[in-house]
């Protein structure tokens, strides 16, 4: 049987950041038989030599190449492509994971679709996912199917179309020598597939040390002599150097480095400037958000001294999105957004009418560029203006694009006009993932514009909105809408327990005063089917150890709008007395399904009875009190030490 994939894994003193890469390209679906891993080890001294070689003692489909150092990942994959083995290669980084059929799933989807290099679904920062992974595809095209989106070498390759084609990575460089590699690729294979389902590879964190400007400049030159080379003269060309122009050049005119660092501005400077007099006419302006376009002018007219100005003016400009509704019908959740960019705080970004058409207003008076006419011209952009939304989960990162409609609005703002973007995201929890129910867990909620003046994104924020109904299917599939401390919104799918759930709407708890008690009623986002058992409302004063409890009964709510409500009846007293509220401040905990979790709301009795309460962040659970022998022990010189590191070992391994 021959080897189906070689997988190729450059190293370089990974430390224990690779204990995730190795155990995943060792533990694939895919028989052993059929897939070889190659570690290509760039001369590492951390012990990691010592370590592949036993994993290649225990795996016989493992070999690891021991090379001379280079610093460079790039000669690495060239060497463990010499002596590949399999029909296909797929090539990976040290911090990366494979997903555990991958190999297998990729495999048979390249052979069903003849691919010379297939790209499965990505997944890595907080970002969305590309445009490409939008849907399958084959005979996926570079421009139109979003493919310069998708540059780092994380693909599977026929290896035969490695060879005959002559392609293989520069023996040094930086990221962009690694995407002149991947672009000879995609202009010279016959066919591109995107694998859009579940995801095959996490890619992990690769810090790039820093390349002097004039070495970054060569790498993009020959990249776009790549270009060049497979596409003729013409619009497709200009779209392909845009992105480039968009991605590589222009960021690198802001940001503290060039604003603070005269020497590091002048080489940079010197450097961007010849290679865009060069490769770069002025016609790709047009394609550029309107920001980028005013550098792209002040680059071409030598003014490194306004670049500076422009950039202090514009560091903290920044989308504000806010959630202004949440309803849920027909299985779907709808979630009302509007967005707007920012200069800094809440000062909006406004616009100029110069007849029919809008202009941006630069933060700085700016000159040596002619008219400004052409440069700030945003009309096009702002009436393409839109956003797209998408759910994060909070623990694993993955992401899920959600469905969007959006419009540009225009606001009038004395003499100027500011430009906001107002749409609905929506999504059925029962489907929402690939056609599958969205997976358990905390879901944040990210919004990112495009096409307008600007390109940004942000996660929503807003006042925490009154909603506690039950979505999706229940009793199966409970989810929540929550807002973290930070007023940031998401939605919780299946809470771990019904406390947890009834913990993240506590912040819409009321009362309801009597003469000598208050009743606490906290929303209950669903009921189970036992009806939820019975609680306990606990209240702790600030500064103090007293505390009080009152049982805590589950009623059932309105169907399709409140699961429930839990009502404590807490007596209370003006003057201090045992197991009363009495004037000060309180915060709530709950007793329930065997734990206790803190609630989102303070209590505050004042010296007349008066009984508030509060939207606040969660409480944490008091801190342990240790006995009075134990507390002088502490006073002991050297002794806490011993109590720090006590204290460390037990949050560690000890339960709360």
């Amino acid at each position: 049987m021959g080897v189906k994939v070689s997988v190729v894994v450059p190293v370089r003193d990974p430390g224990d950041t690779a204990n995730a890469c190795i155990h995943s390209v060792v533990e694939q679906s895919m028989s052993s038989q059929e897939y070889e891993v190659i570690f290509a080890d760039d001369g590492s001294d951390d012990g990691t030599r010592q370590r592949l070689g036993m994993v290649a003692g225990a795996w016989p489909n493992v070999r690891v190449l021991h090379l001379p150092p280079t610093g460079s990942p790039m000669r690495g994959r060239n060497a463990a492509l010499e002596v590949a083995k399999g029909e296909y290669v797929y090539l990976m980084g040290q911090t990366d994971r494979l997903e555990h059929t991958a190999l297998e799933r990729m495999y048979e989807r390249a052979m069903a679709t003849d691919a010379d290099i297939l790209i499965g679904r990505l997944a890595g920062g907080d970002g969305p996912p590309p445009r490409a992974f939008d849907t399958d595809r084959e005979h996926a095209d570079v421009l139109t199917d979003g493919l310069l989106s998708l540059l780092t070498p994380h693909k599977l390759y026929r290896r035969a179309f490695l060879a005959d084609e002559r392609l293989a990575f520069p023996d040094h460089g930086g990221r962009l020598s690694e995407q002149a590699f991947v672009v000879r690729s995609y202009l010279r294979a016959r066919s591109i597939t995107v694998m859009s389902g579940e995801v095959c590879c996490h890619l992990g964190e690769s810090p790039e040390p820093p390349l002097p400007p004039a070495v970054q400049a060569a790498e993009l030159c020959a990249l776009l002599d790549a270009v060049d080379e497979a596409v003729p003269d013409g619009r497709r060309r200009d779209r392909m150097y845009a992105h480039w122009f968009r991605t590589a050049i222009l960021p690198q005119l802001g940001g503290d480095v060039f604003s603070l660092s005269s020497r590091e501005r002048s080489a940079t400077f010197t450097a961007l400037r010849e290679l865009v007099l060069e490769r770069f006419p002025e016609r790709l302006d047009h394609r550029l958000p309107v920001h980028l376009r005013l550098r792209a002018a002040l680059l071409r007219a030598g003014r490194p001294d306004q670049l500076v100005m422009l950039s202090q003016a514009t560091r903290e400009t920044h989308l504000k999105a806010e959630l202004e509704e949440v309803s849920f019908s027909d299985g779907v959740l709808r979630l009302g957004i509007t967005m707007e960019l920012m200069w800094s705080g809440d000062t909006p970004t406004c616009f100029v009418s110069h007849g029919d058409r809008l202009l941006w207003k630069p933060p700085i008076p700016l000159e040596g560029i002619g008219s400004l006419e052409g440069v700030a011209d945003v009309t096009d952009a702002v009436e393409r203006a839109g956003f797209d939304a998408y759910l994060r989960h909070r623990d694993t990162g993955m992401v899920h694009m959600l469905p969007v409609t959006s419009a540009p609005v225009r606001v009038p703002h004395g003499d100027r006009i500011r430009v906001q973007v107002t749409g609905t995201a929506s999504f059925d929890v029962t489907s929402a993932f690939l056609g599958q129910p969205l997976p358990s867990g905390f879901w944040e909620i990210h919004v990112r514009m495009h096409a307008g003046p600007h390109r940004a994104r942000a996660r929503v924020a807003g006042e925490p909105l009154v909603y506690s109904g039950t979505l999706a299917d229940y009793p199966e599939r409970p989810v929540v809408p929550w807002w973290s401390d930070e007023g940031l919104p998401g939605v919780c799918v299946e809470p771990p327990l019904l406390s947890d759930a009834i913990a993240l709407v506590s912040q819409d708890t009321t009362i309801v005063r009597r003469r000598d008690h208050v009743f606490f009623v906290v929303p209950v986002p669903y009921l189970p089917k036992d009806g939820g058992g019975p609680g306990e409302l606990v209240l702790r004063r600030a500064g103090g150890r007293r505390e009080i409890s009152a049982p805590a009964l589950v009623e059932p709510g309105e169907p399709g709008v409140l699961g429930g409500r839990l009502v404590a009846k807490v007596p209370t007293r003006k003057l201090p007395q045992r197991d009363l509220l009495v004037p000060g401040r309180w915060t709530p905990f709950l007793r329930m399904d065997g734990q206790e979790v803190g609630l989102r709301f303070r209590v505050r009795m004042g010296r007349l009875g008066r009984v508030e309460v509060h939207p606040a962040q969660a409480a944490h659970l008091p801190e342990r009190r240790y006995p009075l022998l134990w507390r002088i022990t502490r006073r002991i010189p050297g002794a806490r030490t011993v109590v720090r590191a006590t204290q460390s070992l037990q949050r560690r391994y000890l339960p709360s």
